[in-house]
C-alpha cells in the first residue's frame, strides 16, 4: 500500500498530482493523473490534453488512494522509475 513515507518506492503513474510550485509560473497550478514518467519528466493528463512537466524545476502534491496529501520535490525523485524503486532515501520530511 502506497503511503507518504514509501511514495518515493511506489509507481508514481496513476496517482492524481497537481504542481504545486515551480520556477516556470506557466507550470504552477497544472493538475491531472500520472500517465508516464520518464527520468526526468512527468506526464500528466489533463481534462484537454496532455502536460509533460520538467521533475527538476518543480513541486508536486501528489494525492493518495487514502485522501492524504503528499508534497514530493521533483529534484528527489530525478531518476527512472524502475531505478527510483531500488534506490535508498533520507528522510526528506
Amino acid at each position: 500500500m502506497i503511503t507518504p513515507k514509501n511514495i518515493f518506492r511506489h509507481e508514481l503513474i496513476g496517482l492524481p498530482v497537481k504542481v504545486a510550485h515551480s520556477t516556470h509560473e506557466g507550470l504552477i497550478g497544472i493538475e491531472g493523473k500520472v500517465v508516464d514518467e520518464t527520468k526526468s519528466t512527468i506526464r500528466i493528463e489533463t481534462d484537454s490534453t496532455e502536460k509533460i512537466i520538467p521533475k527538476g524545476v518543480a513541486t508536486f502534491h501528489f494525492y493518495l488512494p487514502d485522501g492524504s496529501i503528499v508534497e514530493v520535490e521533483g529534484k528527489i525523485i530525478i531518476a527512472r522509475p524502475e531505478d527510483r524503486i531500488k534506490k535508498k532515501f533520507r528522510k526528506f520530511w
